[in-house]
């Protein structure tokens, strides 16, 4: 949920950059700093989630790179997959095979482990 500051500071100190393909929209202060650099920050679309920006935006807004991206930045090489959530803490996190929620029931050991024991 954005809060009515970060709202009003958006407003009377920010300018657009650009926005991600979730719909995050960027912004720059127009002319205020912190520590001797432009102030960056990012206003999501949605559920507040930091692991929703892509990896060039976040370059940007660390001050990795300096120049607001291109389209052509922005767009993720072939190799590369879709963003997938944070899954954790919610029915769909992944869960080994024994974990309680699966049943509880591990494999057999198969009888390969030799324990240390000091001579």
């Amino acid at each position: 949920m954005l809060s009515i500051g970060t709202l009003l500071y958006t407003w009377f100190n920010g300018e657009q950059v650009g926005t991600d393909e979730f719909g995050n929209r960027y912004y720059q202060a127009k002319s205020d700093t912190l520590h001797g650099r432009q102030r960056r920050w990012v206003i999501y679309k949605g559920k507040i989630e930091a692991s929703r920006v892509p990896p060039e935006w976040h370059a940007w807004l660390h001050h990795f790179t300096e120049e607001p991206l291109t389209e052509a930045a922005a767009k993720a090489p072939g190799w590369q997959q879709p963003h997938q959530p944070n899954m954790t803490g919610t029915a769909q996190a992944y869960r080994p095979p024994g974990h309680d929620f699966k049943g509880g029931q591990r494999s057999a050991a198969t009888g390969d482990y030799e324990p240390w024991a000091p001579e």
